[in-house]
């Protein structure tokens, strides 16, 4: 499943005359590596809620894991992600520190109240446990992360924090019920769910049912469209370790930790995202002078995770590295599922749809939301927690 399958320096069947491809596309994209650009000033905001205890307000890796800093695309931050406006933000953040929706209302509470009780798991972005909120005996997953000096990882904190707070009414979002805010490391509390779909496949080792994947297609598209329109905000991480499964049959979205802010239905960063799942144009900008991207980029991402969990195996298989990945998606056609009779024609022809190589004429939520297979899978009746159960417990008997 993964994509860096081999150590070895024989396996390039899949890319043709890789060396000169590459060379070419070093070629076109040098240009716009060294650009950058930061500032550093600092912005108080005021509070206006009291906590606990107080009696007036107070201011205050594989691949497909780990996202990755392209030397491919780089464009110049735009004024929405400039230090100035991180910094100002982070302030912001701040003040809410442990405000919570929380036992049918928001309040602020205490972190001594929380009581770690396993790990649940890690990686670059924190580590995440399993807590019980001991006044009601809440179980939630906490994602732990530590706090730091450089602007790129507050940025990354501080938008994981604002979308997932801003987003608690979209059941299609893991809910985030607050957070903590310290002198070290940042508590985010959110509701707990049973695994991701990138787990689940590498557990229980066998395609996902297409009529599950109709489901988690409708949850993902939703949940990104949600973000688009309410918030002017891309995912850009669309994976299967960000897609969520809980034991009722709920499909999340999450983990916001590099999503962008749209500038005109535009983002304009492009050193952020996992390069398994990346899209043409991220890699690749047709126009050098002008590389932006829009929400079609996470589309493609969404078409490559359901060939994925439909097949049981990453599309672009034997490759060494990211930039075999990479060059991969830029000089070959589309990956598509099989014309045999596993695939409904529908299911096929939206995994097409998500995966048409020139972004222009790919769709955007809009259209995308209209295709049969969208419109079919939100009506279609599917038991989605019989079928986790089911698929988990016949795993767990064949390992004892």
């Amino acid at each position: 499943m993964s994509p860096v399958l081999s150590s070895t320096d024989s396996d390039y069947s899949g890319i043709s005359n890789i060396s000169t491809q590459i060379e070419s596309l070093q070629m076109k994209l040098n240009p716009i590596i060294e650009k950058s650009a930061s500032s550093n000033k600092n912005t108080n905001k005021e509070t206006k809620l009291a906590r606990p205890g107080s009696t007036t307000a107070s201011s205050s890796s594989s691949t497909r894991k780990a996202p990755v800093d392209l030397l491919f695309a780089s464009a110049p931050p735009a004024v929405d992600h400039t230090s100035e406006r991180t910094r100002a933000k982070y302030e912001e953040v701040v003040q809410n520190s442990g405000l919570f929706h929380i036992d049918g209302e928001r309040k602020f509470i205490e972190q001594k109240d929380f009581v770690k009780q396993n790990l649940l798991g890690s990686g670059s972005c924190g580590t995440v446990f399993k807590m019980e909120y001991k006044p009601s005996q809440t179980k939630l997953a906490v994602k732990v992360m530590r706090r730091t000096t450089s602007d790129e990882e507050n940025k990354r904190i501080i938008m994981d924090l604002d979308v997932v707070v801003k987003s608690y009414d979209c059941s299609y979002i893991v809910r985030c019920f607050g957070y903590f805010i310290r002198e070290t490391e940042v508590w985010i509390c959110m509701e707990l769910m049973a695994t991701c779909f990138d787990k689940l496949l590498k557990h229980i080792q066998q395609c996902i049912p297409e009529c599950i994947l109709g489901k988690l297609t409708f949850s993902t598209v939703t949940a990104l469209s949600y973000l688009k329109e309410k918030h002017g905000i891309m995912h850009r991480d669309v994976k299967p370790s960000n897609i969520l499964i809980d034991e009722q049959g709920n499909i999340k979205l999450c983990d916001f930790g590099i999503s962008g802010v749209l500038i005109d239905s535009v983002a304009k960063s492009r050193n952020a995202g996992c390069a398994a799942y990346m899209s043409p144009e991220r890699i690749s900008p047709s126009t050098q002078d002008k590389p932006d991207y829009d929400i079609r980029a996470d589309i493609w991402s969404l078409g490559i995770s359901l060939i994925e969990l439909a097949t049981n195996a990453y599309p672009y298989q034997n490759c060494r590295n990211d930039f075999d990945v990479m060059s991969r998606i830029v000089t070959e056609d589309s990956p598509k599922l099989s014309n045999d009779l596993t695939f409904s024609d529908n299911f096929r022809s939206f995994v097409n749809t998500c995966l048409v190589k020139d972004y222009r004429q790919r769709p955007k939520y809009g259209p995308l939301m209209l295709h049969s297979f969208f419109v079919e899978s939100e009506k279609q009746s599917v038991d989605v927690a019989e079928w986790y159960l089911k698929v988990t417990t016949a795993k767990n008997e064949q390992k004892q």
